[in-house]
């Protein structure tokens, strides 16, 4: 059997055991799902998701519009709304492109089931922290991301891929590789996404710059309901926010993927970076005036 068939399954296991232990979170709480408006989740959803699809990302846009929004009653909720929100459209995402795009099997399994135990320390580890602890934690995080952002949308990150060929990584660059998507899917789990840094290591690595995208999106499908389980157990997410961004996430991966072909997307992800910036300036800002209280 191919090695990317077998990630299809495991990720569909992983899907169906996310999806379980969602619903009987959501069946056990249904009298407290009230803790938001559905339409405008959803919206945020579509419209993060969409641009996901496209190569944006989705955790610093959703990030930016719940802020924007005053969605969470708490950013403790934060980490938490966002892996379970968009697990299940990146799931969507990954079995797109995992058939669509040339890599090999060994190496794309290999890096994403790292990075599902990185989420799994990761997810442990935020689940304990406080209010402002997270606010410090993703305001840096949130300015990692920008920055990221700001070298991708430069082409600094595609240069690194320039004239990459590979499509495999083999000895000591496979194992460099697993490493860093383990820290990458720790890191995930606080709000740095981990699409632009996981697209520098692939470049950096030699791998040609097209297999970015199966193995940032099977990484994130699979670190993604992993991470997930920690919070729902804790009942740290909010649950309305998570079924509308969940919904209108798939609608907008679908409509990106089957019915738009390009997209120059740069003035848009200009704007992103400037929102992401101030965001993570006003987080930080939040969560060092309650420390120093």
């Amino acid at each position: 059997m191919p090695i990317k068939t077998v990630l299809q399954i495991l990720l569909g296991i992983l899907g169906i055991y996310f999806a379980f232990i969602w619903i009987r979170d959501l069946v056990k709480h249904r009298d407290e799902i009230n803790d938001g408006n559905v339409y405008i989740a959803g919206g945020i959803g579509f419209i993060c998701n969409f641009f996901d699809a496209l190569g944006i990302g989705s955790y610093a846009p959703t990030t930016m519009f719940l802020k924007l929004t005053k969605f969470l009653k708490s950013d403790k909720l934060l980490p938490g709304t966002l892996n379970v929100a968009c697990s299940i459209p990146v799931l969507v995402e990954a079995f797109m492109f995992i058939t669509s795009v040339k890599v090999d099997g060994l190496t794309l399994i290999s890096l994403v089931i790292a990075s599902a135990v990185g989420s799994f320390f990761g997810s442990k580890f935020i689940a304990k922290v406080d209010e402002k602890k997270i606010q410090i934690i993703m305001g840096f995080a949130l300015v990692v991301t920008s920055i990221l952002m700001l070298l991708q949308n430069t082409g600094v990150l595609a240069g690194l891929g320039n004239g990459n060929e590979a499509t495999a990584l083999t000895g000591g660059k496979l194992f460099i590789g697993i490493i860093g998507n383990l820290i990458l899917g720790a890191l995930m789990t606080a709000g740095i996404g981990l699409y632009a840094p996981c697209m520098a290591m692939i470049y950096l690595l030699g791998l040609t710059p097209i297999a970015a995208f199966p193995i940032m999106m099977a990484s994130c499908a699979a670190l993604m309901p992993v991470a997930s389980r920690e919070f729902i157990k804790k009942g740290d997410y909010n649950r309305m926010g998570s079924i509308g961004i969940t919904i209108g996430g798939v609608i907008g991966v679908y409509v990106a993927v089957k019915f738009v072909k390009s997209l120059d997307v740069k003035v848009l992800s200009w704007l992103v970076i400037i929102v992401v910036a101030y965001t993570a300036l006003t987080m930080l800002y939040q969560g060092f005036r309650k420390t120093a209280k």
